[in-house]
């Protein structure tokens, strides 16, 4: 039954390493508000973008989470390749993938971290597949780890029982933490409104969110690092290796560790 090869897949991305996971509609996804937006002409969608080329027998999105708590840092520092966070995410969606299409017969296609090379929307899946919801700092808040996760996933050609949404929404009467510690003010200003869109879910929620104010403190992380973007460098696989010598970005967290949720 379809429901035994589900949790055996959420079983086994666990068994793998990932901390949390979940399964999407792919057809409920295309119609989420991130993948919306994108089609629009809103000031957000991603320049010289023409568009993300779904499989076309693509049902079902696995998405995984990696819990990135504050005091393991080094889980975040990128160098011009990846991060070690995202490589430990690669490594689990490739066994992952290699056992669920060797044992369950089901193709799988892993899909690229970022929309811009070809991949999905990570946070929509998320919430749609049960992991959380969008908080007021744009990301992907979660009952257990706040916003502090790290995120992955691929398509299934097999229709599988969905595990989300779920009913969480701990920003209702909070006091906005994470925007008050952006240091580019990035929720400053609405930039989007519903009658814009026609959509009722906005980045920031109620479309307070600057997303190249946001970049321009992603492209001060990168000039402080010290990395050449342009010559590259060799990534570093082992974090026992990484010391705060190496050439590392190390990203903007602020509006993560300012969430009291998952503490």
């Amino acid at each position: 039954m379809n429901s035994d090869r589900s949790t055996a897949i959420l079983e086994k991305a666990i068994k793998l390493g990932a901390t949390m996971a979940g399964i999407a509609s792919v057809e409920l996804l295309k119609k989420s508000p991130s993948h919306r937006i994108l089609t629009m002409k809103t000031g957000l969608e991603i320049e010289n973008f023409s568009g993300i080329n779904w499989p076309q027998d693509a049902k079902s999105a696995l998405v995984i989470a990696l819990s990135h708590p504050e005091d393991e840092p080094e889980l975040d520092w990128w160098d011009t390749n990846s991060s070690r966070g995202n490589s430990i995410l690669i490594k689990i969606c490739r066994e992952l993938s290699d056992w669920i299409q060797k044992e369950l017969n089901i193709k799988t296609y892993r899909m690229p971290y970022s929309v811009e090379r070809g991949g999905i929307y990570l946070k929509d899946t998320a919430v749609l597949a049960g992991l959380g919801c969008i908080g007021k700092n744009n990301i992907l808040i979660t009952p257990e780890f706040g916003p502090r996760v790290r995120l992955r996933g691929m398509l299934l050609t097999e229709e599988l029982p969905l595990t989300g949404p779920i009913s969480f929404d701990p920003c209702e009467g909070c006091q906005e933490f994470c925007r008050k510690a952006c240091p580019q003010d990035a929720f400053g200003e609405r930039v989007l409104s519903s009658s814009e869109t026609g959509l009722a879910e906005l980045p920031g929620r109620d479309g307070s969110f600057s997303r190249e104010k946001c970049m321009v403190q992603m492209r001060k992380d990168m000039e402080e690092s010290d990395v050449d973007f342009d010559k590259g460098v060799q990534y570093i696989s082992d974090v026992e290796t990484m010391t705060t010598t190496e050439k590392l970005v190390k990203y903007c967290r602020k509006c993560e560790f300012a969430c009291p949720v998952g503490k």
